[in-house]
């Protein structure tokens, strides 16, 4: 299967009611074609950082109708891409519990917040490449409500606020 066709499946947005209101908003889900093609083209040499924010949903939505929560199919998706994650280099960094939106939208919460490394951007690639990595993938896309998923590159640590290290 081509990346274009790869992306095309992996694709997906949720429909969220807005907190406190009656507002409807698009969930992000899975990157855009376009997005996904940057991400690509920046293939510079040496490790990636995916800061990941998760939101699940309640009920998990399976498009065949199987019944589970959205912390079971996050769940069954780590299980079942862990694996492919692994054999590749990726390995996670940092994993933290989120507390408080001290500054932002006060009606954001994430369930999963977590930092993985890949070794390169050709890694992750390769791990949505992969058949069981894309059948693991349907897990996420039942389980998630909203989610971030933010590339770093990986710099040495400053001592203080804003220093930039050479």
């Amino acid at each position: 299967m081509t990346v274009p066709n790869l992306i095309a499946l992996w694709v997906g947005q949720a429909v969220l009611n807005h907190p406190g209101t009656r507002e409807r908003r698009m969930g992000h889900i899975d990157p855009t074609k376009d997005v996904f093609a940057q991400f690509r083209e920046n293939n510079r040499p040496g490790p990636i950082h995916m800061l990941n924010l998760v939101r699940l949903r309640k009920e998990a939505a399976y498009p065949d109708g199987r019944k589970a929560t959205g912390a079971e199919a996050y769940a069954a998706y780590g299980r079942e891409s862990g694996p492919v994650f692994e054999r590749l280099g990726g390995r996670i960094v940092w994993q933290g519990r989120f507390e408080l939106m001290l500054i932002g939208p006060k009606e954001e919460r994430w369930d999963h917040c977590f930092i993985a490394e890949y070794p390169s951007v050709e890694a992750f690639v390769e791990m949505i490449r992969d058949p069981v990595y894309r059948e693991a993938v349907k897990h996420r896309q039942a389980a998630v409500e909203d989610s971030r998923l933010i590339r770093h590159a990986v710099l040495p640590i400053g001592k203080t606020f804003g220093e930039i290290p050479a």
